[in-house]
C-alpha cells in the first residue's frame, strides 16, 4: 500500500515536470517565431507600461504628501484658533500624519494593480500576530491617549519620569519629547509614562524651597536665625504667606544644621535657590558666623 502511494506520487511528479517542460517549450517556440521587430515592440510596450506606472506612483505620492501636509497645517490652524491645548495639538497632528501616510500607500498599491481587498483579508487574518508583534507600540499609543485624557502633564511642564527629567516639548502619538536644560531631546515612550510615577514640577503655581545651612559649635543660633530672616525679607520673590520657617534642624558631629523653608512662585524656584546660597556664603562670615569642617578630636593619655 505504501509502495503504491509512493509510485503514484512519483508518477504525478513526473507528469508535472513533463507539463512544465511542455509549457516552457511552447513559450520558447512562441518567442522563436517572433520577428526582431515584434520583440522590440513588445519590450517597448512593456517598458512604457512600467514607466507609466512609476510616473503615476510618483505623481500620486507628491500630490498625496502635499495634501496630507495641507491637512496637517489646516488642523493646526483650526486648533490654534480654538486655543486647543498644545498637548492635544501635537498628538492629533502626529496621528493625522500617520493615517494619511497609510491611506496614501493603500492608494498607490491599488494603482499598481494589486487588489486591495486581498490586503484587507491578509491584515485581518494576521491581526493577532501583528498585535503581538506590535504590543509595545500599541501600548505606547494607548499610553498617549491616556496622557491626553487624564493629563498628568502637558506641553511646557517640567517633569521627571522613567529616570529622565526635562520640559515637555511635544506629546506625539507614541512618544513624549523632553527638552533638557542643556538643550538635549529625550524621547520617552508613552506606555511607561502613563503607568509609571511622574514628578511634575510645574503642576502647581507655587513651590517650597528647602535649605540646610550649617554653623560651627559655639556660634549663636539666634544670631544666625536673625541674619537669615533679614536676607529673606530683602528678597521680594519670597512669599510672606506662608511664613518662612527657620529652626535648628540637627546637631551633627561637627556642625549645627539649620533648616530653612520658604515659599515662592514656581518660576522663581531656581533663582531663589542659587541666590540664597550665594548671599548666605557672603553674609555669615561678615556676621561672625563660621562654616564648619569635619573635625576629629584625639585624646592622648600618658601612662
Amino acid at each position: 500500500m505504501i509502495l503504491s502511494t509512493i509510485l503514484a506520487q512519483a508518477a504525478a511528479a513526473v507528469d508535472s515536470l513533463a507539463t512544465s517542460g511542455n509549457a516552457l517549450e511552447t513559450a520558447v517556440s512562441s518567442i522563436s517565431q517572433l520577428t526582431m521587430a515584434e520583440i522590440v515592440e513588445y519590450i517597448t510596450n512593456a517598458g512604457l507600461t512600467i514607466a507609466s506606472k512609476i510616473l503615476q506612483i510618483a505623481i500620486i505620492w507628491i500630490i498625496g504628501r502635499w495634501l496630507s501636509k495641507r491637512l496637517v497645517n489646516m488642523t493646526k490652524a483650526m486648533m490654534k484658533k480654538k486655543n486647543t491645548d498644545a498637548s492635544i495639538q501635537s498628538f492629533l497632528v502626529s496621528f493625522i500624519d500617520i493615517v494619511a501616510l497609510i491611506v496614501l500607500l493603500i492608494i498607490i498599491i491599488s494603482v499598481v494593480g494589486i487588489d486591495t481587498s486581498s490586503f484587507v483579508a491578509l491584515f485581518a487574518s494576521a491581526g493577532v500576530a501583528i498585535g503581538m508583534a506590535l504590543s509595545g507600540t500599541l501600548q505606547n499609543f494607548a499610553g498617549g491617549v491616556m496622557v491626553l485624557i487624564f493629563r498628568p502633564y502637558k506641553v511646557g511642564d517640567y517633569i521627571e519620569a522613567q529616570g529622565q527629567a526635562g520640559t515637555v516639548k511635544e506629546i506625539q502619538i507614541f512618544n513624549t519629547l523632553l527638552q533638557t536644560p542643556d538643550n538635549r531631546i529625550i524621547i520617552v515612550p508613552n506606555g511607561p509614562l502613563s503607568t509609571g510615577i511622574i514628578n511634575n514640577y510645574s503642576r502647581e503655581t507655587t513651590r517650597r524651597v528647602d535649605f540646610k545651612f550649617s554653623i560651627s559649635y559655639g556660634d549663636d543660633f539666634e544670631l544666625a536665625k536673625s541674619v537669615l530672616l533679614d536676607i529673606i525679607s530683602k528678597d521680594a520673590r519670597i512669599m510672606k504667606d506662608p511664613a518662612p520657617f527657620i529652626e535648628l534642624g540637627a546637631m551633627n558631629t561637627s556642625s549645627i544644621d539649620i533648616t530653612v523653608r520658604v515659599w515662592c512662585n514656581a518660576a522663581d524656584y531656581w533663582g531663589i535657590f542659587f541666590d540664597m546660597n550665594k548671599t548666605v556664603y557672603a553674609t555669615f562670615p561678615a556676621k561672625g558666623l563660621h562654616f564648619p569642617f569635619n573635625t576629629i578630636t584625639v585624646e592622648m593619655k600618658k601612662n
